[in-house]
């Protein structure tokens, strides 16, 4: 994958694509693998290369996205000043991924601000697009809860007897 066409990083320049790639940190990773739990430290973003991450929430590890399209970026709590992950994220496969230290993203960052300002409308831009996966998501099943068919594919519309 060129990273270029990561969502985040499109429409940056060469050059600026070239400083992050010196920050990231190439990284090889088990099915299983745990590479941050909701509530740890958010200090890092990652770019998959190849493989699968599931993003779950809570306990019960209910999963919200599947990261699986080289080029998707994720952990991004880090980057909109969040302190801690809202979720957790694990290797579903052999992943292949990119680390990238927020710290060391937001001092390059803040040098570049042409740059910068192409990059968090990206990042708005990837963020909206979750959201509204989440929307399409949580509609469905509210409008499947409210149409229940017992079974048999008739859905039960009211109580009321028939005359």
């Amino acid at each position: 994958m060129y990273i270029q066409q990561s969502d985040v990083l499109r429409g940056l320049s060469k050059e600026f694509v070239k400083t992050v790639m010196d920050l990231a940190h190439k990284e090889d990773h088990k099915r299983g693998f745990v590479l941050f739990r909701e509530g740890d430290r958010a200090s890092h973003f990652f770019i998959l290369l190849k493989g699968r991450v599931n993003i779950t929430l809570g306990e019960t590890g209910h999963t919200v996205y599947t990261v699986d399209h080289a080029g998707d970026a994720f952990g991004l709590s880090s980057l909109i000043g969040r302190e801690r992950y809202i979720a957790s994220a694990e290797c579903k496969e052999p992943t292949k991924l990119l680390r990238f230290s927020t710290k060391e993203f937001e001092k390059a960052i803040e040098a570049d601000p042409v740059n910068s300002l192409v990059f968090f409308r990206r990042l708005a831009g990837v963020l909206g697009g979750r959201l509204f996966q989440t929307f399409k998501m949580v509609s469905g099943a509210a409008q499947s809860e409210s149409s229940l068919s017992y079974g048999t594919g008739q859905v039960m519309e009211s109580d009321a007897t028939v005359s």
